[in-house]
């Protein structure tokens, strides 16, 4: 139950530091949260990938419901739907087009 209360909080926090913003800077915002999450889902299901070329390709092709998804995440950590919504995001044809041409040359240096 603490957990779910805990999510509560951080999604009306990242709501209400949202609401103050320009579009731009609540976009700006969200993929910023977004991004620990990413992280920590790369690091811990996708062990030996380039994180930081991961990182870039899965928000990039992330779009709007998912970055929001995904920043809501960031206080608690990865949930199961956190996990499923990154996998659906690498997936994209777009994603492992990105992840070939930024993450291999990464791998290789």
């Amino acid at each position: 139950m603490p957990e779910l209360m805990l999510k509560a909080v951080a999604g009306l926090s990242l709501g209400l530091v949202l609401g103050a913003c320009t579009p731009q800077a609540q976009d700006a915002v969200a993929r910023e949260a977004a991004r620990s999450t990413v992280s920590r889902v790369v690091v811990n299901r996708f062990p030996g990938v380039p994180v930081q070329p991961a990182i870039d390709c899965v928000i990039d092709n992330a779009d709007a419901p998912q970055i929001y998804a995904l920043a809501a995440d960031t206080v608690g950590g990865p949930t199961e739907s956190s996990v499923q919504i990154v996998t659906q995001i690498v997936s994209k044809p777009e994603t492992v087009t990105c992840l070939a041409t930024e993450g291999l040359p990464a791998l290789l240096r």
